[in-house]
């Protein structure tokens, strides 16, 4: 048996100065301000096959607020915005596709990955969380594709206390990168693009490039 501990968070906010998961636009860039990867790297852990040093590097993004991210996203023009936790990066992606009524282009060679992440699924290890959510796949319209990068399992992988994904007009995005990184968020990045409804094949909310 383990012990389990959660909690449960409420508060109050400026309805002027909220920004949900809706409001995408075409030609916006997409903003992940966090790696990801804790998922596999935590499972390894309790299995004794993570470094040190990955645990650490893990636990350190971690414990980085994501209220001064979200001040940074905002002051940039950010027109949608979510957290990345249990679903995943894809999940949350659907997600915000499906609110805002538009397409999104994944660019796998640009999502960040905590050290180890990688080395953690190569060698088949995967959290609890990442089978159900591998069901997201659905949102993909290009899997068969996709399924063959190193990234691709690592965008089903459940985070926690993970960055903040948003969409950020293309004009504006070098510069909120570079308040980001003022942060010490070294590794933010775009990770894609907002793509308008007549630009897409048949299939998912997603494709991954």
């Amino acid at each position: 048996p383990e012990l389990t501990l959660g909690f449960a968070v409420n508060g109050l906010i400026d309805p002027q100065q909220v920004v949900t998961k809706a409001g995408m636009a075409a030609g916006e860039k997409l903003v992940l301000t966090k790696p990801i990867g804790t998922g596999t790297i935590f499972a390894a852990d309790m299995r004794s096959k993570a470094r040190g040093l990955w645990v650490q590097e893990a636990l350190r993004t971690m414990c980085i607020s994501n209220g001064p991210s979200a001040d940074v996203l905002m002051a940039h023009g950010a027109s949608a915005c979510t957290d990345v936790t249990g679903f995943g990066l894809v999940g949350h992606l659907a997600e915000m596709a499906k609110a805002s009524d538009v397409h999104l282009r994944l660019q796998l060679d640009d999502v960040p990955l905590l050290p180890g992440a990688r080395e953690c699924v190569e060698a088949g290890i995967f959290s609890s969380l990442h089978a159900s959510n591998t069901r997201l796949r659905r949102a993909v319209c290009n899997v068969k594709e996709a399924s063959g990068h190193v990234t691709y399992p690592l965008i089903y992988d459940p985070q926690t206390s993970g960055g903040l994904l948003a969409s950020v007009p293309a004009d504006r995005v070098q510069p909120c990168l570079d308040a980001l990184h003022g942060l010490g968020l070294a590794a933010a990045c775009v990770v894609g693009e907002v793509m308008g409804l007549g630009e897409w094949p048949e299939g998912g909310h997603i494709a991954c490039g």
